[in-house]
């Protein structure tokens, strides 16, 4: 039974990644930002305010054999301080080198960093595969692949394993950003303006991402290497919302509005990364992951969106 302690174990990603955890009978840790009601009581909760500030993990780390970092400052945040490179940087390449580093040092074996899609790149016109020039266009990806590098350097210096993971959209219940506001217009039966896109995105369902993640946890091919993961079924915007509105068991309601419309409009309101987001094509070949370790998806997109819109109905308010 291997010691996990997992970062961000509240976040989308950490609470999902923790609950599978347990239920495969993994001793684990998390670090939090502050009590939580969000996580069984029975698993050690080390509470620490601020990552960044934070420049003692020694004792978080005694006895620890993997440490999987979900923990981040996000590309999309909801506050009032700059989204400047230095206040990525701060949290996602610097605070995440300084546990990696402390976590050689306390003998820790492998360490696994979840990064992003973004690292690769924001749009392609075939599928990103591990062997691509990186091109990091948002504050968010250059912080990421900068953590990446180091801790690629810091495993050939020091010798830790090291994993990394590039999820495209990680989409589940309760999940953030655009797909969570696009599930509950649909829920809504609100008509949308998005029944004519004809891109093609990756996507990866929580539990197949919480799936590989785990699988990364003490596979010996997996040491040292960069992923991209995803469910292995590319859709439009236009399909992801049909299948949205046939799990809710609803007609589709999308009107065929052309695309240079909308994104007109949307750079006129200054969101023209939404637009990018939602219109834009991104694909990512899995193939590595598939060849080096043997993985699958252990969800279709059908079954997670299933999953999704049962929790969605069972929500008094959305």
């Amino acid at each position: 039974m291997k010691n996990i302690l997992v970062t961000g174990a509240t976040g989308f990603v950490g609470q999902a990644l923790v609950t599978k955890l347990l239920a495969e009978k993994f001793s684990v840790s998390a670090l939090v930002r502050s009590e939580t009601a969000y996580l069984p009581s029975d698993i050690r909760k080390v509470i620490v305010p601020d990552l960044v500030a934070q420049t003692e993990f020694q004792s978080i780390l005694h006895n620890v054999e993997v440490v999987i970092h979900t923990a981040g400052r996000a590309h999309i945040m909801n506050d009032d301080v700059t989204n400047s490179l230095d206040e990525f940087r701060k949290v996602n390449t610097d605070a995440t080198l300084r546990l990696a580093k402390q976590a050689a040092e306390a003998d820790v074996k492998r360490f696994i960093f979840i990064s992003s899609i973004g690292v690769n790149g924001t749009f392609n016109s075939k599928p990103f595969v591990e062997a691509d020039n990186v091109n990091p266009q948002e504050f968010y990806a250059v912080s990421k692949y900068e953590a990446e590098q180091g801790l690629l350097a810091l495993a050939k210096g020091i010798g830790m394993e090291v994993v990394i993971i590039r999820p495209p959209l990680v989409y589940g219940a309760s999940a953030p950003g655009n797909f969570g506001s696009l599930v509950r217009w649909m829920k809504k039966g609100v008509p949308l303006p998005f029944g004519a896109i004809y891109n093609k995105r990756s996507l990866v369902a929580l539990d197949n991402l919480v799936n590989f993640i785990i699988h990364c946890i003490d596979h010996p091919k997996a040491a040292n290497e960069v992923f991209l993961i995803s469910d292995g079924e590319d859709v439009s915007t236009t399909q992801l919302l049909s299948k949205v509105a046939k799990a809710y068991g609803k007609k589709t309601c999308l009107i065929p509005v052309p695309v240079s419309w909308m994104t007109f409009t949307a750079r006129l309101v200054g969101k023209a990364d939404v637009a990018n987001r939602l219109f834009s094509s991104l694909q990512v070949d899995s193939a590595k992951a598939r060849d080096l370790l043997g993985w699958k998806s252990v969800v279709t997109m059908d079954e997670q969106l299933k999953k999704v819109v049962e929790v969605y109905l069972n929500k008094k308010e959305v």
